[in-house]
């Protein structure tokens, strides 16, 4: 038996069971249709909330900003300089977030990995939603700290929890984090409950706004604005790759903690920043946010039309409070069919099994757009009805 052969078996077995994830070409530029493996489709897969991947726009900043600055930064920040377009891009994030500091990683994941292990370490405990993101589940392991997980968007056994550890009396320092809108399920976190119980035990609250920024809030300015937080939060972790249409993390906050994230965020010591051309497509993915709330407007009037026709013929879509709409199909199989029969009809939605969403919980995901015309919506619509009734799911 060679070294391998268990990673064969292991593949293998994920075939058998309908979770080998094949990944799909795209040939196109970012938009509501796209060129997929030969086929024009109808794209329901993106995080591209506001259209702005392929903004002319975005386009041209990003080309204007490589001839003026070149492509890449050239090493890291902290020991080659800072390019004046990253201090540009968070001055302006921070305005936008209304927080007094913000800093920039080259993703939303490594925002989480840097943030948590600066804030704490072995002696010190995290009390961590059970539905969270992977990447705040890696960040929280790689702090070493204990890590309870609470019932999801539960208070109340937050409450039990954080009694529970602190009777114990062992531990230095307490974070609570959550994400703010959950991406399998379109659920918001209770965040005012939330800041109510860290204020009351005095523990440091974070929240990773991924799927509220550009979603939530007065003109896509996110869960903390959505419920009139601001101040109130310590730490907001979020991505530039949905609705701001590029990509990159953001850590906003207080000042002195996102200096001390500067000074401990390995990802920040020790990889590059952000590309020229990156930096320059967010920063005029912040002036399209700013100038006008039309996108954002448009995004919710398609989702919620989106999921009243939904709910109309008849399927399970959960209990989504935004965009993400979340087609519930039970078993891997069927869902990894169903994305089948709906691209060969034209539409690019792919399933989502385990380990993504439990054993049993998987789902066609959705995706509305403010880039999707009622057309498109209506299109798509269409082929949800023909394969849903083809495959029984659906009367």
């Amino acid at each position: 038996m060679s070294k391998i052969d268990w990673i064969e078996q292991e593949i293998a077995a994920l075939k058998e069971q309908g979770l080998f994830t094949h990944i799909r070409t795209i040939e196109s530029p970012m938009g509501a249709w796209i060129q997929v493996d030969g086929k024009r489709v109808l794209n329901f897969c993106a995080n591209n909330y506001l259209g702005l991947a392929n903004h002319p726009r975005l386009v041209q900043a990003a080309k204007d900003a490589i001839d003026r600055y070149g492509v890449g930064p050239g090493a890291v920040r902290t020991i080659a300089g800072t390019m004046s377009l990253h201090v540009e891009l968070e001055k302006r994030l921070a305005a936008f977030k209304k927080v007094e500091d913000v800093v920039t990683f080259q993703s939303g994941f490594n925002a989480n990995l840097a943030t948590i292990p600066a804030l704490v370490g072995r002696e010190d405990v995290i009390f961590s939603d059970r539905l969270n993101h992977a990447s705040i589940i890696d960040g929280c392991r790689l702090s070493r700290a204990r890590i309870v997980a609470y019932e999801h968007n539960d208070p109340d056994d937050l409450r039990r929890q954080i009694a529970e550890v602190k009777a114990s009396g062992e531990y230095r320092r307490m974070l609570i984090v959550s994400d703010g809108v959950f991406s399998m399920d379109g659920d918001i976190a209770p965040l005012p409950a939330l800041y109510e119980i860290a204020q009351e035990h005095d523990i440091l609250l974070m929240v990773d706004d991924a799927h509220g920024e550009g979603v939530l809030g007065e003109g896509g300015r996110g869960i903390v604005d959505h419920f009139g937080l601001h101040g109130k939060v310590d730490i907001e972790i979020g991505t530039m790759s949905k609705a701001f249409g590029v990509v990159g993390g953001i850590v906003a906050g207080k000042k002195t903690i996102i200096d001390w994230v500067r000074q401990r965020g390995r990802p920040f010591l020790f990889s590059s920043a952000m590309t020229v051309p990156d930096a320059a497509a967010c920063l005029a993915a912040v002036d399209v946010l700013e100038e006008s709330t039309e996108l954002v407007d448009r995004l919710w009037r398609n989702a919620n039309y989106f999921k009243r026709e939904m709910k109309a013929l008849g399927f399970d879509i959960g209990h989504s409070e935004t965009p993400i709409v979340p087609v519930m199909l039970g078993e891997a199989p069927l869902a990894q069919r169903f994305s089948r029969e709906l691209f060969e009809a034209g539409v690019f939605a792919m399933a989502i099994g385990y380990p993504t969403v439990p054993q049993g919980k998987a789902r066609i995901r959705v995706m509305n757009t403010a880039a999707h015309s009622q057309d498109d919506l209506d299109f798509g619509l269409e082929a949800f009805a023909r394969v849903g009734r083809a495959l029984g799911v659906i009367s």
